[in-house]
């Protein structure tokens, strides 16, 4: 299915924080690269997820948030920093998702419940952004949540503690490794009034899109099947 065609489908305005491994990309050690990615929208069905890695169509995504657990399928259709995923799970899992999301967008009507989120941390409301390191060089980059200290990131590169290097118009060092990303530390206090505006930056129109790694003789998963008539929720 098609983002556009998404779009006009019954399913929740929803921003959830997770993580995500992409098929076929793999760390220094051969293990699973892990990502930051971000919710938009979200069905029983297939959602549209922002990413700082985006994929390709077919490929096979395994992805974990702390308000759905464990969620797996395959990308149907792409965007500029983001895809959309087609979930794969029976019958039963799919109902319960159902009902999670019946929950959570009445949950999203409460404007104290809202407010609580927010004041233990600050999320982007564009959360891709760039990296300039010392040598000059600029990746693109996936914002998770800033504050005016610091600033916690998913990329396709994972530099070293240490590393100086620039998040949008902001310098820093990261300072530790985390689940699908690092943090960074900026080398002075920015103010809470300006902070997205200098923190988000697009990444280049030019920019090539990374490749995976895969191991020799790694089949290409193929694009899962689509369900485009459903009732969700009994809309």
């Amino acid at each position: 299915m098609s983002v556009e065609k998404f779009l006009k489908q019954r399913a929740v305005n929803l921003v959830v924080g997770g993580h995500y491994t992409l098929a076929n990309w793999y760390d220094m050690q051969g293990k699973p690269r892990n990502f930051a990615c971000r919710t938009s929208r979200v069905s029983p069905f297939r959602m549209i997820m922002a990413v700082p890695v985006v994929g390709r169509i077919g490929d096979h995504i395994t992805s974990y948030f702390s308000e759905f657990g464990r969620l797996e399928g395959r990308i149907s259709d792409t965007m500029p920093g983001g895809f959309l995923l087609e979930l794969a799970m029976p019958h039963a899992l799919r109902r319960k998702l159902a009902d999670q999301l019946a929950w959570l967008e009445a949950r999203q009507r409460d404007p104290s419940v809202r407010d609580a989120r927010r004041q233990a941390r600050i999320i982007p409301a564009t959360p891709h952004s760039t990296l300039t390191f010392a040598d000059g060089s600029i990746h693109g980059c996936f914002v998770i949540d800033m504050s005016v200290s610091g600033v916690a990131i998913s990329a396709d590169v994972q530099p070293e503690v240490g590393t100086p290097l620039a998040v949008g118009a902001c310098v820093g060092r990261v300072v530790r490794h985390l689940n699908g990303g690092f943090a960074v530390k900026f080398v002075e206090q920015v103010n809470r009034d300006d902070l997205e505006s200098r923190i988000v930056r697009p990444p280049p129109a030019t920019q090539p899109q990374p490749q995976p790694t895969a191991p020799s003789g790694a089949a290409r998963p193929q694009p899962a099947p689509t369900d485009d008539n459903y009732i969700y929720l009994n809309a």
